[in-house]
């Protein structure tokens, strides 16, 4: 009898769907949220990706057509981006989960059980897989014991369960720690013997800058839930975005896709941090918190919130103060430029000239309103100097029409190049500046990153460097007009709107 020709499979962890198989060489499947992957999270399109084997090796090309990330292998997709998938890596349709692994076989792979099918004997919940899974920029550590339950018990790690032993404010080995307070155990496990699941959600950047091994601080987590004496689970967000506190990413992947199923009660849960903006001396002697991450954390998710002096020690609740940036309570109505009388667009040639932080809206303002109605567009992230821009411009006027240029421009020396092009043409030159302050842009920054977005993402260097350049516009620099552009968020997705409305930096 002839042996099957080995095919190429995407096999999901115990508990998920059968195994994919992959269709012939050219040919493309497209995977989403539906009956083919069991996927019901909503952050997941139907049409998430498509993937396709190359006729000439077993590498499968992944095209991102969702609009939140994939991962394929190690890349991080965006919409319209493609990676290859080889045998042996994982696809990650979205948000860095719901895993799928290529696989070659010449049988379909056997799936895994689904946790508590009728052949295993009854538990009183669930227990998930056991060990360390890293799924793209987060990692996931559940100790044995660990069981699904409505009721979660959150905390925090350094500051909250643990500190240095050395008194440092950073560990000066993988051995310098000890337990912040002595009667933390004992009360950890009464939460566990009183029906909660207990977690830990820990920033770690530093893995991701390379700055701290993995493997480093996987031990030396094991060693602290040893000493604990109770199970956890613990999530580790090891980069920037959609994991990393205040978001709420490590919270969605615990309750959506690491708890077996049993939904969790935010009434019946809370979370434990230290970082809860209290001033110098919120008691004698005690510094300042060094951010507000934790109670914002808490505040994203509607959870009650405790510091680890009122948890643990039943001290009173001390002061605290939020951060002056609140994304709530950006309107998205409200007269598009100040004055409301404008006008956006020009009654003849000229030439516009954007001023305003990186990710404060310009890009998206100006193709909607100036190229919309005929201006031509000028940007030197495309054309790559402020030379071309110019000549662009000066090319525009030649030819009866008006120039928009799309660059931060932050001082008078960088705006001239544009006015004394428009004088050289007999023309008005305006100016638009858009108010976003730099927090609001850090904001933006940090959502589009988030959510896949195509605008490359902008480092907080560039950011206080725009804002150490910055000149307010005046009309002395030889505009004729300048208009206020306040930053107008609009949504067409509602998860979109949430996130945007939760607190991203601490």
């Amino acid at each position: 009898m002839a042996t099957p020709e080995p095919t190429l499979w995407l096999h999901s962890p115990p508990g998920g769907p059968p195994p994919i198989p992959l269709p012939p060489a050219g040919r493309t499947l497209v995977l989403g949220r539906g009956p083919l992957t069991r996927v019901t999270d909503r952050k997941c399109s139907r049409n998430q990706v498509e993937v396709c084997l190359d006729p000439t090796s077993e590498v499968v090309m992944v095209t991102q057509r969702g609009v939140n990330p994939s991962t394929a292998g190690s890349t991080r997709l965006s919409p319209g981006s493609q990676a290859q998938l080889a045998v042996g890596e994982t696809l990650l349709l979205v948000n860095g989960q719901h895993p799928l692994t290529l696989l070659r076989t010449s049988e379909p792979p056997q799936p895994s059980p689904p946790q508590g099918a009728p052949s295993e004997p009854r538990k009183k919940r669930p227990r998930g897989p056991e060990g360390w899974q890293k799924l793209g920029s987060l990692l996931v550590f559940t100790a044995p014991g660990v069981r699904a339950q409505e009721k979660v018990a959150a905390f925090d790690l350094d500051g909250t369960l643990i500190t240095t032993r050395s008194g440092k404010v950073f560990p000066t080995s993988p051995e310098d720690w000890r337990i912040l307070f002595p009667g933390i155990p004992k009360r950890l496990q009464e939460l566990e013997a009183d029906g909660y699941k207990l977690l830990i959600f820990t920033n770690q950047m530093g893995i991701g800058r390379g700055r701290l091994q993995p493997q480093v601080f996987q031990s030396k987590m094991e060693s602290v839930l040893e000493t604990l004496g109770a199970p956890f689970q613990v999530l580790v967000a090891t980069g920037s975005g959609i994991y990393r506190k205040p978001a709420t990413g490590m919270w969605d992947h615990a309750c959506e896709q690491a708890n077996e199923g049993v939904p969790v009660s935010l009434a019946d849960s809370f979370y434990v941090g230290d970082a809860a903006g209290r001033p110098a001396n919120w008691a004698p002697g005690r510094k300042k918190d060094f951010s507000c991450g934790d109670r914002l954390f808490a505040l994203n998710l509607g959870l009650r919130f405790s510091t680890p002096e009122e948890f643990f020690l039943n001290w009173t609740p001390s002061r605290f103060t939020l951060p002056d940036f609140d994304p709530r309570s950006l309107s998205p109505t409200g007269p598009l430029c100040l004055p409301p009388a404008g006008p956006l667009v020009g009654p003849g040639p000229e030439i516009i000239v954007a001023v305003g932080f990186p990710a404060a809206g310009k890009s998206t303002f100006l193709q909607e309103h100036l190229v919309a109605a005929g201006y031509v567009y000028a940007n030197r992230d495309t054309l790559g100097s402020w030379q071309k821009c110019v000549a662009v411009c000066a090319e525009a006027l030649k030819a009866g029409g008006r120039a928009v240029v799309d660059n931060t421009n932050p001082d008078p020396a960088s705006r001239a190049r544009y006015i004394s092009c428009a004088k050289e043409a007999g023309v008005p030159c305006r100016c638009f500046h858009f108010t976003a302050s730099l927090d609001l842009a850090r904001h933006n920054n940090r959502f589009r990153e988030m959510t896949g977005s195509p605008h490359p993402a902008v480092s907080d260097m560039v950011m206080f460097s725009y804002r150490k350049q910055f000149v307010a516009p005046s009309l002395a620099e030889g505009f004729s007009q300048i208009l206020e552009i306040p930053f107008r968020p609009r949504f067409s997705n509602p998860r979109h709107e949430a996130l945007y409305r939760q607190f991203s930096e601490g």
